[in-house]
């Protein structure tokens, strides 16, 4: 008989072998990857504590006070007009103000990051708050200066609405503690009223509380300001119900409005007194 063909040898299962070629893993590198991983969470931890310890050029701001420029401020009347007479007003008309950090405060990650998620608090670069490398007494007057530069010009822009220019009046201004020139649209507003009321024997106030911003120019036009949202917490805080705000700032405004305020834009002073008068007799009032 023939005989049977030989068997082919079996294979054997391939087992893996010790290296990358045999798809292990080494050893060595099993006992190495927590150290590198532990050194890597070490890493991040130092990295995330120098951060939080580094001062960052920002400024975080709170709602600051608010102040009826028809009334008293440090003891003194905040508007004093001699040369002819004043009405006694009815309602209030209230600037606003925001309290920022200083400009050599140190604001670090942890200031900035609870800003973020602050509804009470704002964080902006500090830039936009402070001018550029001055030192703080220089902030400081500079701020002084553009507060009584605001004031000259809400004094001009009020008497030329009313066309008392060259008439012998005379207005002083006096806020203590605030700088800049946001309360611009709020003392021009303040004169008209303690000089013609509404211009009918009424009060341009309606005998509301009317709070806002924005700065002035001699020529009565309303510019913006800044840090708006706080500024409106601060207002329906201290009992506003409407809120003046240049219009260019009807969005920055409208954001996290608070409840119970009404914001009227305003483009120039002779907008906001025909704003006022309007809303005091009902009719149309423009809005953001």
């Amino acid at each position: 008989m023939p005989s049977a063909a030989p068997r082919p040898p079996r294979s054997q299962p391939a087992t893996p072998g010790p290296g990358p070629a045999g798809g292990g893993v080494l050893p060595g590198v099993l006992r190495r990857r927590p150290a590198l991983i532990g050194l890597c969470a070490a890493l991040v931890t130092l990295l995330l504590a120098v951060a939080a310890l580094l001062p960052l050029p920002f400024s975080v701001a709170l709602p600051g006070e608010t102040v009826d420029v028809q009334g008293r401020s440090g003891g003194e009347p905040v508007i004093r007009i001699s040369g002819t007479g004043v009405r006694e007003p009815e309602g209030e008309l209230r600037m606003t103000t925001i309290q920022a950090t200083g400009p050599d405060a140190t604001v670090r990650l942890p200031d900035v990051v609870s800003g973020w998620f602050s509804d009470e608090r704002a964080v902006m670069p500090r830039d936009a708050v402070y001018p550029v490398g001055r030192s703080p007494r220089e902030i400081r007057e500079y701020n002084a200066e553009q507060m009584t530069a605001s004031q000259d010009a809400a004094a001009e822009a009020a008497l030329a609405l009313l066309d008392l220019t060259g008439q012998g009046i005379e207005v002083e201004l006096t806020l203590r503690d605030v700088g800049g020139p946001s309360a611009g649209l709020l003392f021009a507003l303040g004169i008209v009223n303690l000089l013609a009321g509404d211009g009918e024997g009424g009060d341009l106030t309606g005998g509301r509380v009317i709070a806002g911003t924005g700065t002035i120019g001699a020529d009565g036009t309303v510019g913006p300001v800044g840090g708006v949202p706080l500024k409106t917490q601060a207002a329906r805080r201290d009992g506003a119900t409407v809120f003046l705000v240049p219009r260019e700032e009807c969005g920055d405004a409208a954001g996290g409005l608070p409840e119970g305020l009404r914001l009227i834009p305003v483009e120039t002073l002779r907008g906001a007194v025909d704003a006022l008068r309007a809303l005091a007799d009902g009719g149309p009032v423009p809005a953001c």
